[in-house]
């Protein structure tokens, strides 16, 4: 356990002196550092804050630091000053489920490489190789923040690797036929969600945070999201966007708007009964998913849809950087996460490679 506390130390006047105080090892230590008429009360302030952060780092190298109170009472509170609030989310449950449940009773400098292997080891078992491999990151952020703070010398976790046990996912695209078979599947709104999803590369939860202010001529003018039931901002910088609507869609989307309950600027899109944003689970589940069923593309989920907009995309030549722009993301995952070839596309590149050899 920790021999001291952290403190914040105080300043008194004491016959015409300001004198700092504050605590060591639970004896009581004070200095006069100057003449009040010297100095004000904000600069005696500053210089115990000085001496008391000096001391305050000295006992958090002494302190015995668990996992747990390692995770919860210093690392959460400084990364989660820059996580959005559902990012927030997922990665506090992450780790508390799967990291502090496992080592939080543990001292933190006790953990060793192995021990940390073999946890991943377990994991890949039965979570996928995404979620794996994010405990594998949170492992050696955890672990450089606790060496940053001299808490330990040398940083256990950093040759950790993702075990190939860990279940990698499909990713699936739509062909041409696929989407126009979903087209004809769904109905009205769901119909116009899903050509949202496909035609203009949008998100579900940017989707669902539609106004019709926000409809312009040409584009969608993408501000924010919904998650979970929340109005956020959307998940990155680049996904703040004007995305391009093609002509018949925009069509649709006025016949919609001649449907549409309200139609004020601030008004949703897709609202639901309660005049909400329309829940994209509850959208999935009732009314996509059980139509998308009866022509065996259940599978089509919007992330698939979106993957579908930029395989499709590469597939009609457009260039990689304004589909990237489109869909909100860089180049590098637009290319190499979204992007997919079919081997019918590769089987043509190899054809004319042989034809080019055989002329020579």
């Amino acid at each position: 356990m920790r021999k001291c506390r952290y403190q914040k130390g105080s300043v008194k006047k004491q016959r015409g002196r300001w004198v700092a105080m504050w605590w060591v090892n639970g004896s009581r230590r004070s200095r006069v550092i100057g003449f009040v008429k010297d100095l004000t009360k904000s600069e005696a302030r500053a210089v115990v804050d000085r001496i008391v952060a000096e001391v305050n780092a000295k006992c958090d190298q002494q302190r015995v630091w668990l996992f747990g109170e390692f995770v919860t009472q210093v690392y959460f509170p400084y990364y989660s000053r820059k996580w959005k609030s559902s990012t927030k989310a997922n990665n506090v449950n992450r780790m508390s489920v799967h990291l502090v449940e496992k080592f939080g009773a543990l001292e933190l400098r006790s953990l060793r490489r192995d021990e940390l292997q073999d946890l991943l080891d377990e994991k890949a078992h039965s979570l996928s190789f995404s979620v794996v491999d994010h405990l594998r990151w949170d492992l050696k952020q955890i672990f450089d923040m606790a060496v940053a703070e001299g808490v330990i010398e040398r940083n256990p976790a950093l040759l950790l690797f993702t075990p190939k046990e860990a279940a990698k996912p499909v990713r699936r695209v739509m062909t041409m036929k696929e989407v126009q078979t979903c087209f004809e599947a769904l109905d009205q709104r769901e119909r116009l969600i899903a050509k949202l999803a496909i035609i203009a590369g949008m998100r579900p939860g940017e989707i669902f945070a539609l106004t019709w202010g926000r409809m312009a001529a040409t584009y969608a003018d993408i501000r924010q999201r919904v998650y979970r039931g929340a109005i956020d901002t959307p998940k990155t910088d680049q996904s703040v966007r004007k995305a391009a609507l093609p002509e018949k869609l925009l069509r649709e989307i006025e016949v919609w708007r001649e449907f549409a309950v309200e139609t004020r600027k601030d008004a949703w899109v897709f609202p639901s009964e309660r005049m909400t944003p329309l829940s994209k689970d509850n959208c999935w589940r009732r009314s996509m998913e059980p139509k998308l069923a009866k022509v065996g593309l259940e599978w089509a989920t919007f992330q698939v849809m979106r993957r579908t907009h930029a395989t499709l995309m590469k597939a009609l030549g457009m260039d990689g950087k304004l589909v990237a722009d489109q869909l909100g993301h860089s180049l590098d995952v637009n290319q190499n996460v979204y992007t997919q070839s079919p081997v019918e596309s590769r089987l043509d590149m190899v054809n004319q490679l042989e034809k080019s050899l055989l002329v020579m």
